[in-house]
């Protein structure tokens, strides 16, 4: 039995492959622990997903005020320490980072005990931690093969794809449909914008709300974002029975459901969403945000436009009569759906956590 110490924080995107993992090297006998910061989302997400959670403080640094960059380094340092000590109680095999600036001082931790360290980067732009820590680290691991493209030592280099949570996997279109209330003939449209919505998605699914409405058996769940639940409510004007159809939450809590049950998807193409999305083979259309660092998320869903798995659309785009078309066409084309689910399937990514794990346990001295 080995131990090994995974690492991230800041979104869901850098937790959840990482508890794909934890969980997989649990099932496999070897102890797993996660370090993150005690203010981010890993803060809940992993003890409550039955990891041990050991918090450390980082933080980075805001451009337009210098001076925070002394506090962040300070508390990096800090954290440094704080890791190398633990790292003598704990005697880890191996350190995963999943991104993050909590990341970088389990890692350095590392390196100073001569515990290898091996990098999981899910986006198709590499993210700050990973990039500074890539020179030392011993394996990195990538979603897409564009984000290596800056790395020099290319053997360091394993295309593993992003790990998606084992529930994802284990929900059954039936089950799915039964907690939704889906009948088993209907088609069902899912709609969400990655954890916190998307106004822009919103409004203009919400303006096609008559005309998806015409096709009788179909049914929408449309996550908003908490914050945009109540605007969006009163934007659509359900009627009650619209309402029996149309399906409005600020969050989905169940995603495994949801994706099982779901015929076609709208949605952002932040690393994660893409996974699941991916892992569950469901026709897509996405719409990547246009303000992430790099333009990544638009990086992230051309691998799977290129496949034939999904569609994408700009965001400035979405009020246009081409999205319109776009849903409706995929909404009543079986053939154009049965094709992207086959494309899905081919990408591999049912395989993903088993290949990051099978890079991690090789790295084990």
């Amino acid at each position: 039995m080995s131990t090994f110490v995974l690492s991230g924080g800041g979104t869901a995107g850098h937790i959840n492959p990482a508890l794909a993992l934890a969980h997989y090297l649990k099932s496999e006998g070897h102890k797993v622990y996660f370090a993150g910061t005690p203010g981010g989302v890993e803060a809940e997400l992993v003890p409550a997903a039955g990891i041990e959670f050991v918090p450390f403080s980082a933080t980075g640094f805001d451009r337009s005020r210098p001076w925070t960059l002394l506090s962040g380094v300070s508390r990096i340092a800090m954290s440094t320490r704080k890791a190398a000590r633990w790292f003598k109680e704990i005697k880890p095999d191996a350190v995963v980072g999943f991104g993050g600036y909590v990341s970088i001082p389990v890692a350095r931790a590392a390196e100073q005990h001569d515990i290898p360290v091996i990098l999981h980067e899910q986006n198709s732009v590499m993210g700050m931690a990973n990039k500074y820590l890539a020179a030392k680290a011993d394996a990195i691991c990538l979603t897409y093969a564009v984000a290596g493209d800056a790395i020099e030592d290319k053997e360091k280099i394993h295309l593993t794809g992003n790990p998606v949570r084992a529930s994802i996997f284990e929900a059954t279109r039936a089950e799915g449909r039964r907690a939704l209330g889906v009948p088993d003939d209907a088609r069902m449209l899912l709609v969400f914008g990655g954890s916190l919505g998307a106004r822009h998605i919103n409004e203009a699914v919400g303006a096609l709300k008559d005309e998806l409405l015409e096709r009788s058996d179909l049914y929408i769940l449309h996550a908003t974002g908490p914050k945009e639940l109540d605007q969006v409510i009163e934007r659509l004007d359900l009627s009650e029975d619209q309402a029996k159809r149309y399906r409005v939450v600020g969050y989905i809590d169940n995603m495994a459901d949801a994706l099982a049950a779901a015929d076609v998807a709208i949605s952002r193409a932040g690393a994660t969403s893409l996974a699941e999305i991916s892992a569950r083979a469901v026709p897509a259309i996405f719409v990547p945000f246009p303000y992430a660092t790099a333009d990544h998320q638009t990086l992230n869903a051309r691998a799977y436009v290129d496949s034939g798995a999904a569609w994408m659309i700009a965001d400035e785009d979405i009020d246009d009569a081409r999205f319109k078309d776009m849903v409706c066409e995929l909404l009543d084309d079986d053939a154009a759906r049965e094709k992207m689910t086959e494309a899905a399937k081919s990408l591999g990514t049912q395989q993903a956590t088993e290949n990051l794990a099978e890079v991690v346990l090789s790295c084990v001295k």
